[in-house]
């Protein structure tokens, strides 16, 4: 198979072990996909519409709703040369994802329908689902709304600011509102960045040695208090603040608490962020330089304790690829990010299951489901009849190294290239067609 396969309206697979959290289903299952939905789930042997359907061989295997990342850059339009729509859907599919939240900082940036439109537009060669989500305020200023409504109907899932966090008090409170009147999230980057000026890292005794301006935590959990605070005046179960790569232990406390409180709030942490502290940085290596930065150990162990427990509500990569040349500089000059989509199941297989022992439906629904349910993607995240045909088979007791060179992403900017991971795709299945092959 190769990742361009042409749509087999019918496709069967058979022998695996159906993993699907969204249903409760964990047992020996044949599959049938139908014109890009899932026809009939039945015992093995006992598919009733299958004739003259191409196989997938399972057997020995884990069958699994595809993945779904709710925050990606994918850089166009404007930063072709770093990643494409194309090159960044290639790598989501190698990675079982079979839809991708793309955020809005590209050049220029997504605040109109018509950016949103061409995004989506099959010229771009998306191999699985794009969902733009669109920028909150005009050029992502955090001045002027926009048209919620009008991107809502282009298709954005959510909207944003990204990078450029909403400080204003006034401007906030209005997005929230008017995010909640069409049924839209607002995804917060949860940084005060008034407290982060010319900062590369965190702050603490690993940026003191290395002579960098540290962001302190109260950067991400002031912000988060503020924007929960707000969520609470507003008195509405319709506002929806979900808080985007969350690296601290006070800005995870402060969503506990909310949701203890009874609101809609959400978050999302990065395996970067579960497995990497800021003393990976090492000597100024700038495949350890994000934003938000690796945090202390505390702050990661506070992490893995919020997934384990179900605060974390997704496991998102913010998969940020750069050029080489952008990263091979002095490490306060080099850009935040790293790549993601292709190592994110298995560095969450390796560490969350067989290292902290995770049940294999919980991860998964991290990956899946539960993203699923924070955009509202419906029928999505799920393999129930009538869903659309989005499957990942995998083998889940696989170890391979994962080398940057030979992945599918455009760009090479990952502190995980030579690690060891568990659990190898050998198909991703995306709306009835096989995108990724092994």
């Amino acid at each position: 198979m190769t990742a361009t396969s042409a749509i087999a309206n019918l496709i069967a697979i058979k022998g695996g072990h159906l993993i699907d959290p969204g249903t409760g289903i964990d047992a020996a299952k044949d599959i049938l996909l139908k014109d890009g939905k899932v026809a009939e789930v039945a015992a093995p042997g006992k598919l009733k519409q299958a004739a003259g359907a191409q196989v997938l061989d399972a057997k020995g295997l884990v069958v699994a709703p595809g993945l779904i990342d709710i925050h990606v850059h994918l850089r166009e339009p404007g930063q072709g040369y770093k990643e494409t729509i194309a090159t960044g859907t290639a790598a989501a599919a190698a990675g079982g994802f079979t839809a991708v939240a793309a955020m809005p900082n590209t050049i220029p940036v997504n605040d109109s329908p018509e950016i949103t439109r061409w995004m989506q537009a099959p010229e771009r060669g998306a191999s699985v689902r794009v969902f733009p989500i669109g920028a909150a305020t005009r050029g992502s200023k955090g001045e002027t709304l926009n048209d919620f409504a009008a991107l809502k109907a282009a298709g954005c899932v959510a909207v944003t600011d990204d990078g450029h966090p909403i400080l204003k008090d006034s401007v906030m409170r209005d997005t929230l509102a008017a995010a909640s009147r069409v049924g839209l999230s607002v995804i917060q980057h949860a940084e005060d960045t008034r407290l982060t000026v010319g900062a590369s890292m965190n702050a603490g005794p690993v940026a003191f040695r290395l002579g960098l301006r540290g962001m302190p935590v109260e950067a991400e959990s002031g912000l988060v208090e503020r924007d929960i605070r707000l969520v609470q005046e507003m008195r509405s179960d319709k506002v929806h603040l979900h808080v985007a790569h969350t690296s601290t232990s006070k800005a995870i406390e402060a969503v506990r608490q909310a949701r203890r409180n009874g609101l809609r709030v959400t978050c999302e942490v990065a395996p970067h962020h579960f497995l990497l502290t800021d003393e990976h940085v090492g000597h100024y290596d700038t495949h350890y330089k994000m934003n938000p930065p690796l945090r202390s150990a505390a702050d990661r162990d506070a992490m893995l304790d919020a997934i384990m427990d179900g605060v974390v509500d997704a496991i998102a990569t913010d998969h940020a690829p750069h050029a080489s040349h952008e990263k091979e500089v002095e490490f306060e000059r080099a850009p935040n990010g790293i790549t993601g989509l292709e190592t994110a199941l298995g560095l969450c297989l390796a560490w969350l299951h067989r290292e902290a022992k995770m049940p294999l439906g919980r991860v998964l629904s991290l990956l899946s489901a539960q993203p699923a349910a924070v955009l509202g993607l419906r029928g999505r995240g799920t393999l129930a009849v009538g869903s659309f045909a989005d499957a990942i088979v995998f083998d889940p007791k696989a170890e391979w190294v994962y080398r940057a060179a030979d992945g599918k992403s455009k760009s090479r900017n990952t502190p995980f290239d030579g690690w060891t991971m568990l659990g190898k795709v050998r198909w991703t299945v995306s709306e009835g067609r096989v995108v990724y092959g092994n």
